[in-house]
């Protein structure tokens, strides 16, 4: 009898997911925040390869031996299409297994002509340790639609597939995220016609949010530089807080920084002088549970960045998923035996739903970009916001306006900011 239940609990189980599994990056929910939606503009899509030649190649340093490589970086670029291309496209990624090869759906048509007559402010996205470049492909085709381009990067060393040295990867985000605006910048043809890498964003989460921190000015400790499990060879003072180095690898052509559960604050990468030395609008977001990159000393570097106006964004009960990663594919549900967890809690969390995440995410991220690399001052007030949503007033009148006492956060249909906390913090506070 006991077999017999348990075949007819898996046969169940079965039944409950499509033969062939949709995985939709797309889906904006009914109670999303208003600017969630995707803009008005088709969306394209093309894979590049860019190789930035003679880059010390960590995972073979030993002491006394640094060899240099080519280091080959894989991305996916969103962009803005030709008026009347038909919406509708998938990918194949690979799961956090490494192995697991699944299919995505979203809305940018694969090698579509790009739109012509005008030019768009670029946004790199840099994904976490380990990752790969659609791991946050729900930001990437939103922000297309609504007139960026975006190019999301595989980070060589630090892929579901060649996870190899950590060294690499806290010596290569901020290299990395700074090439790859270089090559977008000398790009020909089409798609590099209508990009400004002149005017960029940056978008990091966890380890991509770490160098993402370094690329906007947040120098290292010393002491991070030694640490026996980090870049061997002290190669990491490349990052180091008031080094020449560090000044050449701050880019004024970045404007604007989002970092999603940033980690390094937790292990000793910064102290006051490096937080002090970020210099770039800022944005965090994180979950208050976040126990990875540690949400106490995330808000150390919410309150130490005293150099720039900063915002943090809370996902109260959140862990360390919030906000960024894709809804978790269908096929990454079941248990791993090599992994020791199933692949969805790679991607997944507890407590929020990640669709409704990702849609608050698009909001926030488009009013921050728009403002400060489209100079959009009207979403200013997207950003202007009481602490807690909850505690927000909704008071609207006969046409649905605002009167005058109305403090819910604006964007937010009323009661779905619940489990949200928004900060903010000027420069020199």
């Amino acid at each position: 009898m006991r077999t017999a239940l348990t075949g007819l609990a898996i046969a169940a189980t079965l039944a409950a997911f499509p033969a062939t599994a949709e995985n939709r990056i797309d889906r904006i929910r009914p109670d999303a925040p208003e600017l969630a939606a995707f803009g008005p503009l088709p969306i394209g899509v093309t894979t590049l390869e860019f190789t930035n030649p003679g880059q010390i190649d960590i995972v073979n340093t030993k002491d006394g031996a640094q060899p240099v490589y080519d280091r080959k970086l894989t991305v996916e670029v969103w962009y803005p299409a030709a008026e009347g291309t038909a919406p509708g496209g998938s990918y194949r990624a690979l799961l956090r297994d490494g192995k697991t090869e699944v299919t995505l759906q979203g809305r940018a048509a694969r090698d579509a002509a790009p739109a012509s007559g005008a030019t768009y402010p670029l946004i790199v996205i840099s994904h976490g340790y380990p990752g790969n470049r659609f791991l946050m492909s729900h930001l990437g085709e939103n922000l297309a639609s609504k007139g960026y381009v975006t190019v999301s990067i595989d980070h060589r060393d630090s892929t579901y597939d060649d996870k190899t040295a950590f060294g690499s990867t806290l010596l290569n985000r901020p290299i990395d995220q700074k090439f790859v605006i270089d090559s977008m910048a000398a790009l020909e043809g089409p798609i590099g016609a209508i990009t400004d890498a002149g005017t960029t964003g940056v978008i990091g989460y966890s380890m991509g949010g770490y160098g993402a921190m370094i690329f906007g000015g947040a120098g290292v400790t010393q002491a991070s530089t030694e640490y026996s499990w980090g870049t061997p060879n002290g190669l990491l003072a490349r990052h180091l807080a008031g080094s020449d180095t560090l000044k050449e690898l701050v880019d004024p052509r970045v404007k604007a920084i989002i970092a999603i559960g940033p980690w390094g604050m937790n292990t000793g990468f910064w102290d006051a002088e490096g937080l002090a030395g970020f210099e770039k609008p800022l944005m965090l977001m994180a979950g208050s549970a976040d126990d990875v990159s540690v949400y106490g000393a995330i808000r150390e570097i919410f309150k130490g960045t005293t150099g720039t106006t900063r915002h943090l964004l809370t996902f109260e009960g959140a862990n360390h998923n919030a906000a960024a990663p894709m809804p978790a594919p269908e096929e990454s549900w079941g248990f791993d035996a090599e992994l020791g967890f199933a692949p969805f809690d790679h991607y997944a969390d507890a407590v929020w739903d990640t669709n409704r995440m990702n849609n608050i995410a698009q909001h926030f991220a488009t009013a921050f970009m728009d403002l400060h690399l489209k100079g959009d001052s009207g979403k200013g007030g997207y950003l202007e916001l009481i602490e807690r949503a909850a505690d927000g007033v909704v008071a609207l009148d006969d046409s649905a306006r605002p009167k005058p006492e109305h403090t819910y956060w604006k964007g937010f249909l009323p009661r779905t900011g619940v489990g949200l906390t928004f900060e903010t913090r000027g420069q020199g506070e």
